[in-house]
């Protein structure tokens, strides 16, 4: 008889360390305005440019404002709208490839012809034409990366499906006289929510970067909303003369992208770390 082994007291604490790196990330994503030291939006032909002080613990921008206070609030806008994104094309993505793969057929053709049209284009490349179209702003940005974000988990939910469903406790769910939707939700979606979550906690890190990318070529969030893609573009024509301005939205970036895919990988080492007899 298999069963899975259970994970390393080492492989545990790691989990638990990202997991609680990320908490902590999104924690200080929703309540950046209350940790912001000054007004993320107020400019002062005074303090354009200032290095790191006191007053301004990562110094200033051309115009002035708090870069500290923007980055806070730019975590809001990077972290939050990326975990959301994920959140929705999970949900999207899952539910089209477990109907795929229960259904098939018509309904597995139309799913996976869709899906392979989306991914015959780069996901920035296509991206970047929806944002173009669509113009500026935060939900056209999400919306533009979203497109193809869903056929990853529809992909994968599929081949889970497929796989699962000639299983004996899926053959029993249904001469107890379980409908289909209750046998894929009830009894297949617990059993395959392991890689999921996987690639989920991966993605929001891919997510982020493209959300930050699109707002770097100036099609995504728009000032004086802050960002860190966009606060990156905004400043690095004075990189040498404020080098603060486009350092610490470029190292918030990094460091969170990096908590995010460490969890991921932290992840997936718990849940499939192989099996032992």
């Amino acid at each position: 008889m298999m069963k899975r082994a259970k994970p390393s007291r080492r492989g545990r604490s790691r989990l638990r360390l990202f997991i609680v790196l990320a908490g902590l990330l999104i924690l200080v994503s929703l309540l950046a305005p209350l940790l912001c030291p000054n007004d993320p939006n107020a400019t002062s032909a005074a303090a354009m440019n200032r290095p790191p002080c006191a007053e301004y613990p990562f110094g200033t921008d051309r115009y002035g404002r708090c870069v500290c206070s923007r980055v806070l609030m730019g975590a809001r806008t990077s972290i939050f709208s990326a975990v959301v994104l994920v959140g929705v094309t999970f949900a999207v993505g899952t539910a089209l490839g477990m109907l795929a793969g229960w259904y098939g057929g018509i309904v597995d053709a139309l799913v996976m012809r869709l899906a392979d049209v989306m991914l015959a284009f780069p996901q920035m490349v296509l991206a970047i034409a929806v944002a173009g179209i669509l113009g500026g702003g935060m939900v056209n940005a999400m919306l533009a990366m979203g497109i193809t974000g869903w056929t990853l988990y529809a992909r994968l939910a599929r081949a889970q499906v497929l796989s699962l469903k000639e299983e004996p406790y899926v053959h029993a769910a249904r001469l107890s006289g379980l409908g289909g939707w209750r046998v894929l939700t009830g009894t297949l979606l617990p059993n395959m929510l392991g890689p999921l979550l996987v690639t989920a906690a991966t993605q929001i890190g891919v997510m982020m970067i493209g959300i930050a990318g699109l707002s770097f070529l100036g099609i995504g969030v728009v000032e004086p909303q802050a960002e860190w893609g966009s606060m990156i573009n905004a400043s690095r024509a004075y990189m040498q003369l404020a080098p603060w301005a486009v350092l610490a939205p470029a190292a918030a970036t990094i460091v969170t992208v990096m908590v995010f895919n460490c969890l991921g990988d932290s992840v997936r080492d718990a849940l499939d770390v192989g099996v032992e007899r």
